[in-house]
């Protein structure tokens, strides 16, 4: 079956695909606009009938590349929970002060073999731009990151699941004192993104 069918339905691998390719931008733009790394190496695309800007680093593209590729096979499996990008001291990994946390919901109504539903495609792209122009605005009141970080990315899928050999399993990266602010959401009527950020408080 195709990937997407036409202008009005989609199938269970178009949403898939649809979903993996907005955490592609949607952490893409979480790194560019916490500073995870220095400008010059991010370029503007045209996404979304909006400006993102991606990584140019040779390293980071075919990391993002490799989590795309699985998010979609698990996606299509109807198996993802939740991604969750932590964002950390980079001398000290212990040390978290952001959680991005995207919650999937999937309809487990939906097969391979399911006729493809009829949705609105420009109403799904509207939905997904919402959301990374919020990712954007978060600048405005998550504190500034005053050392220099790196990030972590965790995919929270169903028990049992046999990771690929260069996944590891990993703790939580809990904030223990730290505030949750609550973004938009977007659905392709078979997958639902939730989105939410918690930041860690600043001692006064």
């Amino acid at each position: 079956m195709a990937a997407t069918s036409s202008g009005n339905s989609i199938t269970l691998k178009g949403s898939a695909k649809i979903v993996a390719e907005f955490f592609h931008y949607g952490i893409n733009s979480i790194l560019y606009q916490r500073g995870i790394y220095p400008p010059e190496q991010f370029v503007m695309t045209k996404k979304y009938g909006l400006s993102i800007l991606v990584t140019t680093d040779e390293s980071l593209k075919s990391y993002f590349n490799s989590i795309v590729e699985q998010l979609e096979e698990w996606l299509t499996k109807k198996i993802v929970k939740r991604v969750v990008v932590i964002v950390c001291a980079a001398d000290n990994s212990e040390e978290v002060l952001e959680r991005w946390q995207f919650n999937v919901e999937s309809d487990q109504s939906v097969t391979e073999d399911s006729k493809p539903k009829e949705v609105n495609h420009a109403d799904i792209k509207k939905g997904i731009a919402s959301v990374i122009k919020q990712i954007t605005a978060t600048i405005t009141f998550l504190p500034l990151l005053e050392v220099p970080c790196t990030f972590n990315l965790l995919v929270y899928t169903d028990k049992d699941v046999e990771a690929p050999s260069a996944w590891e399993e990993s703790k939580p990266f809990i904030i223990s004192n730290s505030e949750e602010v609550k973004l938009r959401s977007f659905t392709t009527s078979i997958h639902k993104v939730e989105a939410a950020v918690s930041y860690k408080i600043q001692d006064d």
